[in-house]
């Protein structure tokens, strides 16, 4: 992977803290609003540089957590009033729509 620039590592962490409760975005819909190449990129920040954000809010395309989060992570959603449906957050009614840059 390039090495992650530290504006890179800042736009990622602003566009977390946006995403409203309720609300989820996936590490795609991040990656994208921050003009990373790799949602992979945004999961690597959310592991090294999250634990001050909402990072419950950051879910799989699939919607289901990964299987060490998922309790914790469902659970807090579910709080917020996500839906969640079979363990899997309804991305259709709770995904987050970044406003669009430039």
């Amino acid at each position: 992977m390039a090495a992650t620039t530290e504006e890179q590592v800042e736009r990622v962490r602003d566009l977390v803290a946006s995403i409203p409760a309720g609300k989820v975005a996936t590490y795609g819909d991040i990656a994208a609003a921050a003009g990373l190449s790799s949602p992979r990129t945004v999961g690597w920040i959310m592991r090294t540089d999250s634990s001050d954000l909402p990072w419950h809010r950051v879910v799989p395309a699939s919607g289901r957590p990964a299987a060490h989060l998922a309790h914790r992570q469902i659970s807090r959603l579910a709080l917020e009033g996500a839906p969640i449906v079979d363990g899997r957050v309804d991305l259709v009614a709770t995904r987050h729509r970044f406003p669009r840059q430039g």
